[in-house]
């Protein structure tokens, strides 16, 4: 279930299965941080990978970099986009870059499926319930190691350490099987749950 309303103090407010995902006052905080920690982070990011994301904030922001030339954007929810470009349109104005090409289907097919090689690939999914459950697994990173270049970092929704921390850190152990370089990043943004999220970063290199 898609909803968009109108709040007096956070203005526009989008609510997918009952969870707020985010709203007009302090989206940015979140689009800002899951797309600016990789890319400051990479010396050079040219090619990006956008799993997720299907209200544009983090396209929004990742094409605004001076060195990407080209993101790649999977989003499973084609309405999540119909309905961010009719009614987020400040974040959905990412999709309009000449440098976005968009692929509706599923992101871990995707990454099974695609022979291209990213600087940096930032997953920005729901909690995991559901089909978001994949990107949460063993597997998933395992197939963004193989499409990460030698110098590549990952940038994920890492949830709450309020309310998730044993899956935080199950997350971390388990990407340091795969990863040498594996770090939990943590922001503060008032309308989610604990006033609090994190992202998963990861590397193959320091």
């Amino acid at each position: 279930d898609i909803l968009v309303f109108r709040s007096k103090s956070f203005g526009k407010v989008l609510v997918l299965d009952n969870a707020i995902q985010c709203t007009e006052r302090d989206e940015f905080s979140y689009q800002e941080m899951i797309s600016f920690l990789p890319l400051n982070s990479h010396s050079e990011p040219r090619d990006v990978l956008i799993i997720g994301g299907g209200d544009g904030g983090v396209a929004r922001e990742v094409v605004k970099h001076p060195s990407v030339q080209s993101v790649t954007q999977c989003e499973i929810d084609e309405k999540v986009v119909e309905v961010s470009k009719k009614f987020l349109p400040f974040m959905a104005e990412g999709f309009d870059s000449p440098k976005l090409t968009l692929h509706i289907g599923d992101g871990l097919q995707f990454i099974k499926d695609t022979d291209q090689k990213f600087d940096v690939i930032i997953t920005d999914s729901s909690d995991p319930v559901g089909p978001a459950v994949a990107l949460f697994q063993k597997q998933y990173y395992e197939g963004l190691k193989r499409i990460l270049k030698p110098s590549g970092i990952i940038c994920s929704q890492g949830e709450s350490i309020w309310y998730d921390l044993s899956l935080i850190q199950n997350m971390v152990h388990m990407c340091r099987d795969i990863f040498p370089v594996v770090d939990y990043a943590s922001i503060y943004i008032p309308t989610y749950p604990s006033g609090q999220i994190g992202f998963l970063l990861c590397s193959s290199s320091p």
